[in-house]
């Protein structure tokens, strides 16, 4: 019965736009935040409805180190990723599950990503001055693998340095770091054999400028210089830009099922550039579509795709939902503010509410 509830779901927004061309209500997800530089954890349920009160208070807690959320497999569960470690929650904040802990000291976990199935987790560890560690998780808390990477000397801290970047497809985890005299290096890491608990890592590869890596689908896709492109099995770009993208600088990148199709978002800093509020681009995966800009944003933190067919954005302030299963339909977004005055907000996920998942 469950399976049932969670397809239907899924699939509403889209088959409501489909059929009727218009904005229907929709079923309510919760949304939990991380804000106040990652000392609070909260939760929030938007209204349905547009034209009623925009989001409903469910609960927050103070957290230590927080550094970013994560939506697992089920829908019913977060993964809050701590300075120390990875602890689950439901979506009450409750029912506290700590992750297998690592098997290495210090910790100092700095980033979390997932697949796109969202049942695995890539997490970093990155102590001041201290080696880089690599962990690999299923959604249920167990440890995978580990795996030390190899020390480097990165470049002096800059505007246009690129950033560490992680991903994750099946149990191969890939890691682009900034390389001395530019662009990026690539490092593989994967078991020789299956149930090896810990993995190896690659020789570093070069590779142009990375700024963001993510699951789509079936592939790992970058955030380049010159545009969103697809990378191999050793994880380098392609060098060919996704024509829906354009062959222009990307700095993050987002996926995400909203209602029955797979998206793709991406956008350019304006802190970074230095520059007015940058495009937030969002796409369906069509091949015959170029991708379609939601709104023009600025110090965008993070973003979720939901699957009640809205996107909702993040930035250090303010939580903004837009119609994505309408907007790229007609081009109409409509964008609706959901909490202002937030304090340096971090990371936003989506998760079924008690009343969805039971």
């Amino acid at each position: 019965m469950k399976s049932h509830r969670l397809s239907a779901l899924f699939l509403m927004p889209a088959l409501l736009v489909a059929c009727t061309g218009t904005e229907e209500p929709q079923v309510a997800l919760r949304v939990a935040l991380l804000t106040d530089g990652g000392a609070t954890l909260r939760t929030v349920t938007p209204n349905a409805d547009s034209s009623a009160a925009p989001v409903d208070a469910n609960k927050s807690e103070a957290v230590t180190g927080g550094v970013t959320l994560n939506s697992l497999s089920s829908g019913q569960r977060l993964a809050l990723t701590l300075q120390t470690g990875i602890q689950s929650r439901d979506s009450d904040l409750a029912d506290i599950q700590p992750f297998a802990p690592l098997p290495f000291t210090p910790i100092c976990l700095v980033q979390t990503v997932s697949n796109a199935g969202r049942d695995r987790l890539l997490t970093l560890s990155q102590c001041p001055n201290g080696p880089q560690q690599l962990a690999l998780y299923n959604a249920s808390g167990s440890l995978i693998w580990t795996a030390p990477l190899r020390a480097y000397l990165p470049p002096s801290p800059g505007p246009d340095v690129p950033p560490v970047r992680l991903a994750v497809l099946g149990d191969v985890g890939l890691v682009a770091r900034p390389r001395v005299g530019g662009g990026s290096e690539i490092l593989r890491v994967a078991p020789r054999n299956s149930g090896d608990s810990v993995a190896e890592v690659s020789d570093p590869l070069p590779a142009p400028a990375i700024r963001d890596l993510v699951a789509y689908n079936q592939d790992i896709l970058a955030a380049t210089d010159t545009g969103v492109q697809k990378v191999g099995q050793t994880g380098v770009p392609d060098g060919v830009a996704l024509a829906a993208f354009g062959a222009r600088r990307f700095d993050r990148l987002w996926s995400g099922s909203a209602g029955s199709q797979n998206l793709l978002a991406a956008w350019r800093s304006d802190v970074l550039s230095n520059q007015n509020a940058q495009p937030l681009l969002v796409w369906d995966g069509n091949t015959s579509r170029t991708a379609s800009t939601v709104a023009s944003v600025s110090d965008l933190r993070d973003l979720t795709l939901a699957p009640d067919g809205n996107l909702y954005t993040l930035t250090a302030s303010t939580l903004t939902r837009y119609n994505t299963a309408l907007g790229l339909q007609s081009g109409n977004f409509t964008p609706r503010v959901l909490l202002g005055g937030l304090s340096d907000a971090r990371a936003v996920i989506w998760l079924l509410p008690p009343s969805t998942a039971d």
